[in-house]
């Protein structure tokens, strides 16, 4: 039966990673990062890279594609950086409150709204033949990837944190639910490269 391979990609750590401007790029380490993802799935038979329109994300897909020779990168806003779903605040601790509360009435109308696209285009299985696509995105919507993989409560996107250039693989097909693969694997990565884009206590 027909299947698609999901590969998604954070992007890799951007210069001042306290600077959320749609125009920084990469860091020294975050090009490292996306050569060294890139070497990982060298031979793979991805059928097209995915990726976001801000520079990070576009920087990590180009620099991932030189290891992929002919394979077709497309810029999409779907798979972009936004927040996936207009979570209620109730019942969540103060800081995740205090977070959700500094989108505003168009990030919490278009986020929800794009990320339903992208479930839609990349979130199922196909019609004909295999596919594999590599998603090069941002933190929130591989969280929202992996919570609807595993169908739990929309709020659990919340607290899930990706590594730069981890990577999740998941595969969908019409013989049962979607099979999470691999979860933030950085395999791929020396431990100098890995724990950036995650708070300091979370790196073990």
């Amino acid at each position: 039966m027909p299947s698609r391979l999901l590969y998604l990609a954070r992007h890799g750590e951007q210069h001042r990673a306290e600077d959320e401007a749609p125009d920084t790029g990469l860091s020294d380490r975050g090009r490292r990062q996306a050569t060294l993802l890139g070497e990982r799935l060298r031979g793979l038979p991805i059928d097209t890279v995915h990726h976001g329109p801000l520079r990070r994300a576009a920087e990590t897909a180009e620099l991932v594609a030189a290891a992929l020779p002919a394979v077709p990168v497309l810029a999409a806003e779907i798979v972009g950086d936004h927040l996936p779903y207009d979570t209620d605040p109730a019942g969540l601790p103060p800081a995740y409150a205090s977070f959700l509360a500094g989108f505003d009435e168009r990030e919490r109308t278009d986020g929800p709204r794009w990320t339903a696209e992208a479930v839609a285009r990349f979130a199922a299985p196909p019609g004909d033949g295999d596919v594999r696509d590599l998603v090069i995105t941002h933190n929130f919507l591989i969280a929202w990837f992996v919570r609807h993989a595993l169908d739990a409560p929309e709020r659990r996107w919340l607290g899930l944190n990706h590594h730069n250039c981890g990577l999740t693989v998941i595969r969908y097909s019409s013989g049962g639910p979607p099979n999470l693969i691999a979860v933030n694997d950085v395999a791929h990565l020396p431990p100098e490269l890995r724990g950036t884009g995650l708070p300091p206590d979370y790196v073990v």
